[in-house]
């Protein structure tokens, strides 16, 4: 497992600790893929609800604080497809 996924399971797990109803999957391009559910963070490439997508760098900047997922969005950064209700979610529990 690549750094960039260990650190971003790590940094999606402190600030998702109360668990998310759901199922997301992040895309880093280049780096893999992390699911997020009921059971936690974890890299993997499962079926999901919504499957976010972004470079290394937005992905980055989004754990960390630096960037906003929604000005991500809008930007053309960060593609989203499935259910934008939770990713809607996801992106206020990550802000």
């Amino acid at each position: 497992m690549s750094d960039i996924l260990t650190h971003a399971v790590d940094a999606l797990s402190a600030r998702l600790s109360d668990g998310f109803d759901g199922t997301a999957k992040f895309e880093i391009e280049g780096e893999g893929t992390i699911m997020v559910d009921e059971n936690g963070v974890r890299v993997g490439d499962e079926e999901a609800d919504v499957t976010m997508t972004a470079s290394a760098e937005t992905f980055q900047g989004i754990i960390e604080g630096d960037v906003n997922p929604t000005t991500a969005f809008m930007s053309g950064k960060l593609k989203i497809d499935g259910n934008m209700g939770l990713a809607m979610k996801l992106g206020s529990a990550l802000s």
